[in-house]
């Protein structure tokens, strides 16, 4: 989707930099992604701090998947 935003010029640069993508759209579509990624695993934290989830697997059996590296 095409649209016309107005964008801080310092920022984008930034988002360039951080994204280590040159082109604009490429680098604020990643920006998007991750602020995006970010925003659901902060409301996901906040279901579980509030007991609104229900993980059926413990901290055992997460271990036992291999995906868990405490070190």
């Amino acid at each position: 989707m095409r649209i016309t935003v107005d964008i801080d010029d310092k920022k984008l640069k930034e988002i360039q930099r951080i994204t280590g993508l040159r082109m604009k759209s490429p680098a604020v579509n990643r920006a998007l992604d991750i602020f995006l990624r970010e925003m659901r695993k902060r409301d996901l934290l906040e279901q579980v701090r509030e007991g609104k989830t229900d993980y059926p697997r413990t901290n055992e059996e997460l271990e036992q998947l291999g995906h868990y590296d405490p070190d």
